[in-house]
């Protein structure tokens, strides 16, 4: 969120963080948000009967808002069909893994017991199947020896900060555009995938 809210501040970023949304009324964002001047809102879907009823008043909300685009960062919820369908081609999420491996929870637990060389994380658009919408951009960064979930965590959180803003200007300028199934970007309509390089490392 954080990364986002600092890259819509440059004045030539196509995109407004309009609204900061929460299904946890005591998240930090929601504070940080309000510090910024911008709007937030927040509904405990425990207060509701059904996955459905909280959805359908967190679209009342964001349609209150004129919401254009929604950016998913740690809402940790499975999202029906539904309101997947009511903002398919404008919903993105980040996830920390380079899909389609490893999709879900405990990513950096599970590149490390595979052993794999390179990790990272991709923003994607969402559907209803999870973490397997069409990609957007993505990061890689080495598996070292000695590497914790924590510090590869720490690794890949680094790249999520700028893949994140690039791929929410690309989607909001209309540069990125989903083509049977997969994303297109640029004035060529070459499919790319973004891969930002990770920083060397140091002996």
């Amino acid at each position: 969120m954080l990364s986002l809210m600092a890259a819509a501040r440059q004045a030539d970023y196509p995109a407004e963080i309009a609204l900061v949304f929460s299904n946890k009324p005591d998240a930090p964002g929601l504070a940080t948000a309000k510090e910024a001047g911008i709007a937030t809102a927040a509904l405990h879907h425990k207060d509701f009967a059904s996955r459905e009823d909280f959805e359908r008043a967190m679209q009342d909300i964001l349609l209150a808002h004129k919401i254009d685009l929604v950016c998913l960062a740690g809402f940790m919820r499975l999202l029906t069909p539904w309101f997947v369908e009511q903002w398919m081609g404008k919903m993105i999420n980040i996830h920390p893994a380079i899909l389609p491996s490893y999709k879900g929870l405990h990513t950096h637990e599970r590149a490390l017991a595979d052993g794999v060389k390179l990790h990272g994380a991709t923003v994607h658009f969402v559907v209803p199947e999870m973490d397997a919408g069409p990609i957007i951009a993505q990061a890689a960064v080495p598996v070292v020896d000695g590497d914790t979930p924590a510090t590869l965590g720490a690794r890949v959180l680094t790249q999520e900060h700028i893949i994140y803003p690039l791929a929410l200007k690309l989607v909001a300028s209309g540069e990125a555009k989903i083509v049977n199934g997969k994303v297109l970007t640029g004035e060529t309509g070459n499919d790319r995938v973004l891969v930002v390089p990770s920083p060397s490392l140091r002996a």
